[in-house]
């Protein structure tokens, strides 16, 4: 038998209006339909409504996940520094880990992600590769000390993940677990309701080499997506490649200076000569660990700092300073070029080719060359994707125009291989009784996010509508206000509870129709059913949430087709 649930005594007040700070939608009507409230920035309390969504969240995830043979375990939030310390991510999460000390001056950190421990645990309870493969998962709570906490649950300092570890003594072993967790994530965000995209992304600080998104389109997104309409193609922005493509065989002029006073940018350059600005060469300088490097693009285009602070990690990325020019004659502001450059390691994006021909700076004030080549003038010494993604740009796949969309991210799957592995030393007695060295896969699914991202995903302009599998309930029965209504409603409750019918029913007396009818569509349960002006008649009406489709049905009817 299921529960009932009465609005009279359940722990929620809905708002009409949005909070004043709320930006995307799911902030708004998680917050108005009384789901969750804030308490601190980034850090939200989950209320009776909210809680049982995300339990739903994180029961359709536990099925799965066990359903592939994953094993649940539970691991502390509170962790040593040693283990990230051996991993180096103690310093490399830099200001985004909570550190404290306890009263002996021993140093801790909130957990953001448990690679080391998983990998610690696995140590000690495995020896042998008969023990292996295993894969283990955890439902925890997340902590990350973010900069700009926003868009309510989207974006937390705390929040709930998912996250799954597999090790296998062989990387066969491991392409078969990641393909059983892959398959297992359709399966949980079919059964979500979530519209969702799996896209091949970068593995930034967890490591690993093969590594996929699962996003959800929405506008409140903070992930930028390419999809090709085309082809199959799609990834986030920060894995999109572009092809190195020689030119060859091209004839081309002697480098030539030109005088070309007051323009250090690359506008003011372009509109002096009358050329486009896709004919200049860019080259934005960076500091990499200190290091002061080149990055070369086309003039057209802008260099995505993210991408390459990922190419380049662990080491840590950052704009130059006015100051960084002191004691550098040979780096002049506004008018470097890529030739004579001798103290500067020179990177760039493979569209700045060897073979093509730039106007860039002549490492002068107020001069600038033509006809700089690429391969002839100057080298590069690594080719890395740096460019901000735009529409249009080539598909890497069937050189189709890729089309850009905003999307929430609510999992990511790696094939870490043997990065914490080799940290830990995690080794196994082989087959021949000699050690092999274990491999593993990192799986994580933002359970708190995936709520937010059903929410920006199935809401309208009267609130939410929840798929049924995550609702807070299935039905939502409405007295009008009437004695006979109010009785009407608690039986047919009753009799659905019975049935197996998860029933949340707004009885509150002294509370007019109108506002029982505004939570009703706002709380967001599938049905709503409606005990009104045919009461005496024993006839009710059922409302779509969804759709807004209504029909008039005898209780007996109405009963035999909620519990259907």
């Amino acid at each position: 038998m299921a529960q009932v649930q009465r609005m009279s005594r359940l722990l929620v007040k809905t708002l009409r209006d949005d909070p004043a700070d709320a930006e995307t939608l799911s902030h708004k009507l998680l917050v108005r339909a009384g789901y969750v409230r804030r308490n601190a920035a980034g850090i939200w309390s989950w209320l009776p409504l909210g809680k049982k969504v995300l339990d739903n969240v994180s029961r359709v995830v536990r099925e799965e996940m066990d359903a592939i043979g994953a094993q649940e375990v539970l691991l502390p939030a509170l962790l040593p520094k040693e283990p990230y310390e051996a991993s180096a991510r103690w310093e490399e999460y830099g200001d985004l880990l909570f550190r404290l000390k306890d009263r002996k001056g021993g140093e801790y950190l909130l957990g953001p992600t448990h690679e080391e421990i998983f990998t610690l645990v696995v140590k000690d309870q495995v020896s042998s590769y008969k023990d292996l493969p295993v894969m283990l998962y955890q439902i925890q709570t997340k902590y990350r000390d973010e900069a700009r906490p926003r868009s309510g649950v989207l974006r937390g300092r705390e929040f709930q993940m998912k996250d799954s570890y597999s090790f296998d003594t062989t990387d066969e072993g491991l392409a078969e677990s990641y393909r059983l967790h892959r398959e297992a994530y359709q399966k949980i965000f079919a059964r979500l309701g979530l519209d969702y995209r799996i896209v091949s992304a970068v593995s930034g600080a967890m490591g690993g080499s093969a590594s996929e998104e699962f996003l959800a389109p929405a506008a409140a997104g903070e992930d930028t997506f390419v999809d090709c309409p085309h082809c199959d193609y799609a990834a986030n922005t920060e894995a999109v490649t572009f092809a190195l493509t020689p030119v060859e065989g091209a004839e081309h002029p002697a480098v030539e200076e030109l005088d070309t006073p007051g323009t250090p940018t690359i506008e003011s350059l372009a509109e002096l000569l009358g050329v486009p600005a896709s004919a200049t060469l860019k080259n934005l300088l960076v500091k990499v660990d200190g290091e002061i490097v080149a990055v070369g693009v086309p003039g057209n285009r802008e260099v995505d700092l993210g991408k390459l602070g990922e190419h380049l990690a662990p080491a840590v990325v950052e704009l130059v300073t006015a100051e960084d020019f002191e004691g550098r004659p040979d780096l002049v502001r506004g008018y470097v070029g890529p030739q004579g450059l001798e103290k500067v390691r020179y990177l760039a994006d493979p569209r700045i080719a060897p073979g093509t021909s730039w106007i860039t700076g002549a490492n002068k004030q107020d001069t600038h060359a033509r006809n700089v080549v690429c391969g002839r003038d100057f080298e590069v010494d690594q080719y890395l994707d740096v460019v901000v993604v735009e529409e249009g740009d080539p598909c890497p796949k069937c050189g189709t125009g890729l089309k850009l969309d905003r999307a929430i991210e609510i999992g990511h799957i790696f094939q870490l291989g043997r990065k914490y592995a080799d940290t830990f030393q995690l080794d196994v007695l082989g087959q021949n009784g000699k050690p092999v060295r274990v491999t593993m896969g990192s799986y994580g699914i933002g359970v708190s996010r995936a709520v937010a991202a059903l929410a920006e995903q199935h809401a309208d302009e009267q609130g939410l509508y929840w798929p049924k599998e995550i609702a807070p309930a299935d039905v939502h029965v409405v007295a009008a206000g009437k004695a006979l209504q109010t009785e009407l409603a608690l039986d047919v409750s009753e009799k659905l509870a019975a049935a197996g019918v998860r029933v949340l029913v707004d009885e509150r007396p002294g509370v007019s129709p109108g506002v029982k009818f505004t939570d009703a569509e706002l709380i967001g349960v599938p049905q709503i059913l409606v005990a009104g002006r045919r009461a005496a008649e024993g006839v009710v009406e059922l409302k779509d949430r969804r759709t807004g489709e209504r029909e008039e049905l005898t209780v007996e009817e109405a009963i035999a087709r909620l519990s259907a």
